[in-house]
């Protein structure tokens, strides 16, 4: 959809001059000492205490792509209010939910949060996780709920929604999304309860696909990505002469699913999924969205996995990735935490998790463990996320043993927007929490980007180990003047190019960094 550009690399330097301005001359002086890897951790080290060079630090960090983000969460809420009064929707003076004018009996025009404050302030608490306190509504409920009230607003203008994320990301030294939407929601939904459900899976797509059914939503879907995609390109001023920093960032799509409802939509947006993946190449993978712990999600978890077990089989070449394991004691029966997160690997055929919160309640979690380390499956973690939602952080949160056995990991944002949150934060969460030195943060950002659903060959020989591909292995990492075999290799493969281009950040970056006593 975009390619990345040199602005990024120049924006990390950029970050990494912040860096030297917030310390010391006499340490300036020092910074060409010591191995890299061991002079960004001893500053790392030095700076916990000190809020300012450490939000500098991370902010400054390259950090490659964001795997696990739904674009009508990530958005800041004050964007979605903004909107709501640009279009002219209501808000429900009790409930805070936006509709669509004339405002009804107990509804207010959105536009009066311009002038009254305290009714702006009640419609963000409602629409985000601003100064929330469980209480009578617990984290979980009220997170889930803010789609539901804000969701008029981020129907009408995706495409302003995409162009600030975009924005988000270039700005936090990200030069990669993968979105998660739910393509011609209401086309798919349509055609699904004509068709109705039918057991037998092959004659369930096959009804779908007949009369050009399931044509004429695909074709909606790509006309609707393609609105999107124009207004934010509009938006963002990224075809003129001065384009807003996410025009730099490269974006792909997940087509969303709601695992809460019928089987015959679930498997009809699905199929969709599915198609568009092989037919548009903005879209790359399918995921199952909405609370795990729904009554429905649970009641037809095994079906949903049997589902994706049969389109896998026929669209070999679609991604998958899943929300499993977003669960925790409580709720959900005991026997519902201990097999989704190995039936959305072993039939659902998913090649990253998301969340993985529940691995402890898993049937035999070190096998489990060895499983995704042995196959490279790689697990999204929005750490912010999984705190408000679930209330699991720290040595509950099963971040560390995912590492120490090999998993690939991914720190990820989820609704940033929702959580009032950034990738920045993410990262500063799992440093200070996890006490993780340089090489750790660099080897999540590298990871963010080897896992992601871009094509072409990796820059990497293999997924054990940042060793570069043989065409680059004489090679500098980053180097502005790759061998003719190393560039022939980035030429080919927008994923190398992303990669190798990453690796010039990290130099970028470290060369910022000043060196500092232990």
């Amino acid at each position: 959809m975009i390619r990345t550009s040199r602005a990024t690399a120049a924006a990390v330097a950029a970050g990494a001059a912040l860096l030297l301005s917030l310390v010391p001359a006499s340490a300036n002086a020092r910074s060409g000492t010591g191995a890299p890897e061991d002079r960004v951790t001893r500053y790392l080290h030095g700076i916990r205490d000190r809020p300012a060079e450490l939000r500098a630090f991370f902010e400054a960090l390259p950090k490659g792509g964001d795997l696990h983000n739904h674009l009508a969460g990530a958005a800041s809420t004050e964007l979605l209010l903004q909107i709501a009064v640009d279009e002219g929707l209501c808000i429900d003076r009790a409930t805070s939910t936006a509709t669509f004018a004339p405002c009804a009996a107990g509804s207010r025009p959105a536009a009066d949060t311009r002038t009254d404050e305290d009714f702006r302030l009640q419609v963000i608490r409602a629409w985000s996780m601003q100064d929330f306190v469980p209480g009578a509504e617990s984290g979980h409920d009220h997170f889930f709920a803010t789609f539901g009230k804000f969701g008029p607003a981020s129907w009408t203008r995706p495409g302003r929604l995409l162009a600030e994320v975009a924005d988000s990301a270039a700005t936090q030294h990200q030069s990669y999304l993968e979105t998660m939407l739910t393509p011609a929601s209401d086309a798919a939904a349509a055609l699904a309860a004509r068709v109705g459900f039918d057991s037998d899976l092959e004659q369930l797509r096959q009804k779908l696909l007949a009369d050009d059914g399931l044509g004429r939503v695909v074709r909606a879907a790509v006309a609707e990505a393609d609105a999107t995609e124009a207004e934010y390109r509009t938006t963002s001023h990224c075809d003129g002469p001065d384009p807003a920093p996410g025009c730099a960032v490269a974006v792909r799509f997940i087509s969303q699913a709601s695992r809460a409802s019928t089987p015959e939509r679930v498997f009809t947006q699905l199929l969709l999924g599915m198609e568009l993946a092989r037919q548009d190449s903005r879209f790359v993978a399918v995921n199952l969205v909405q609370p795990e712990d729904a009554p429905a999600a649970l009641e037809n978890y095994r079906l949903q996995m049997q589902m994706l077990d049969y389109l896998h089989g026929v669209y070999p070449e679609a991604h998958i990735t899943l929300h499993a394991g977003e669960l925790v004691p409580g709720l959900a029966k005991p026997e519902d935490l201990r097999f989704h997160i190995r039936e959305a690997v072993v039939t659902g055929h998913a090649e990253r998790i998301g969340h993985g919160v529940d691995l402890a309640y898993e049937d035999d979690p070190q096998g489990l463990l060895r499983l995704l380390a042995d196959r490279h499956v790689a697990v999204e973690v929005p750490l912010t996320s999984n705190a408000q939602i679930l209330g699991v952080s720290g040595p509950d949160h099963p971040f560390p043993r995912y590492r120490a056995a090999g998993v690939p990991v991914a720190l990820a944002t989820d609704d940033p927007g929702v959580s009032r949150t950034d990738i920045t934060t993410e990262y500063q969460r799992a440093a200070l929490t996890y006490d993780l030195d340089y090489p750790a943060l660099r080897d999540l950002a590298r990871a963010s980007l080897e896992y992601a659903f871009l094509p072409g060959r990796s820059l990497w020989a293999d997924r054990d180990g940042y060793r570069p591909a043989a065409e680059c292995a004489g090679d500098e990492p980053g180097s502005d003047h790759p061998s003719a075999a190393c560039a022939a290799l980035l030429a080919g493969s927008p994923k190398a190019e992303l990669e190798w281009r990453q690796e010039c950040e990290f130099q970028g970056f470290e060369a910022g960094i000043p060196a500092r006593r232990p």
